[in-house]
């Protein structure tokens, strides 16, 4: 098959989604297929993937998004000659589906990758709750009725698609890892490096430093079990917007000697910090089914995740993780169990990494794979090419 992935944004940006669409690029194409990816912007970035294909955009700021409108000619004529399309943002590449693919009949899949109710509300406090909810519901279930599969990575996720109006088909397939760099690391980040202690507790952070993900929260946590448990530090991989006013935070809590920000790390190099860790934490209640999580869980680390979609159908509390409600208090003290009781850390341990065995890549991008030779096997014959012709000079003309 010849399938295109279409997405807003792609690499250099990283994100959850970008390093998704990645892994399953190469996972379909060792399964004999052709993957193509359709998306705006980076026009000067040298790919070291074949297949990207790029049109112009403005970017957002230094969001690593861009705004575009239409494809270029050679992006249009390319996306029509795909079997299936597979749709990761459902704003503009979604909108450009409908343009370009649906016209000549090419199956369309959605996954919803986030949860778009809450990151309005994080990078958008100005605009009322209700403004942003009503857009969505508007949005929302009108785009999914108008493609072929939506697919959820998590049964926490389709839940709030069916609150949010979604009234389409909706697929529960989970996001898949590479497993294999977690669980053999070609080797371990010494404390050192750290400039942290041989015997010190580490509680490992990855991912953005974004107001999405709750990190306020979570270094107020650190620094109350800290003043209990001293031998304790915090590592925190990624970079992002609210990196400068968590170090603040650090400053005023006095904690600042006990956690360290290595800023972005390259993806070979993550499975050797994660291996440095005792345990991973996350206060984000903003997933859909984080990729990081499962990382963790690969690399053999129990979780501590506040109970929300997303997090709360990845971690079994008392078996891979430990989950706590959004309250500073119980999570502070969820957190300080962990610190202090080892055992419960191994056992933990070893349920995470058993749990992790079900996102194997492999599986995961099979499921999709099958749904998409299911759409392609239904798609109607569209035969009457004079109507193709007329429809895409309509479409040429209107940009």
């Amino acid at each position: 098959m010849r399938i295109g992935m279409m997405a807003d944004a792609y690499r250099p940006h990283v994100s959850g989604i970008t390093h998704y669409i990645s892994l399953n690029k190469r996972s379909l194409e060792k399964s004999g297929h052709q993957v193509f990816v359709f998306t705006f912007g980076g026009e000067d970035y040298a790919d070291e993937e074949s297949n990207i294909v790029r049109s112009p955009g403005l970017p957002l700021a230094d969001t690593g998004y861009y705004f575009g409108l239409r494809y270029t000619r050679l992006a249009r004529r390319k996306l029509q000659t795909m079997d299936i399309v597979h749709v990761h943002h459902p704003f503009l590449s979604g909108w450009m589906s409908l343009r370009y693919a649906r016209p000549h009949g090419i199956p369309i899949v959605f996954t919803n990758h986030t949860r778009y109710d809450l990151y309005a509300h994080a990078y958008l406090p100005s605009v009322p709750e209700q403004l942003s909810t009503t857009f969505l519901q508007a949005f929302l279930p009108s785009f999914c009725r108008d493609v072929d599969l939506v697919i959820a990575p998590s049964q926490g996720l389709k839940q709030v698609l069916v609150e949010l109006g979604v009234d389409a088909p909706i697929e529960t397939i989970p996001n898949g890892v590479d497993l294999v760099p977690f669980r053999t690391p070609t080797r371990v980040v010494g404390r050192e490096e750290l400039g942290l202690s041989e015997t010190d507790t580490l509680l490992v952070y990855s991912g953005r430093l974004g107001p999405e993900k709750n990190l306020t929260f979570l270094m107020r946590a650190f620094a109350g079990v800290l003043a209990a448990y001293p031998d304790t530090s915090l590592l925190l991989l990624g970079d992002g917007p609210e990196r400068e006013n968590l170090q603040h935070l650090a400053s005023q809590s006095g904690v600042e000697k006990q956690v360290v920000f290595c800023g972005m790390v390259p993806y070979r190099d993550l499975p050797c910090y994660l291996a440095a860790g005792d345990v991973f934490v996350t206060a984000s209640v903003t997933e859909v089914h984080p990729l990081s999580v499962i990382e963790a869980l690969a690399s053999g680390l129990p979780v501590l995740g506040i109970d929300s979609p997303g997090i709360a159908d990845t971690i079994v509390d008392g078996e891979n993780g430990l989950l706590s409600t959004n309250d500073l208090a119980a999570f502070t003290a969820k957190l300080a169990r962990l610190v202090a009781d080892r055992k419960l850390r191994k056992k933990l341990a070893e349920g995470a990494s058993r749990s992790a065995d079900q996102y194997a890549i492999e599986n995961t991008s099979a499921v999709v794979e099958s749904q998409y030779e299911r759409l392609v096997t239904e798609r109607p014959r569209w035969r009457d090419r004079r109507w193709r012709m007329f429809w895409q000079r309509l479409m040429d003309r209107a940009t």
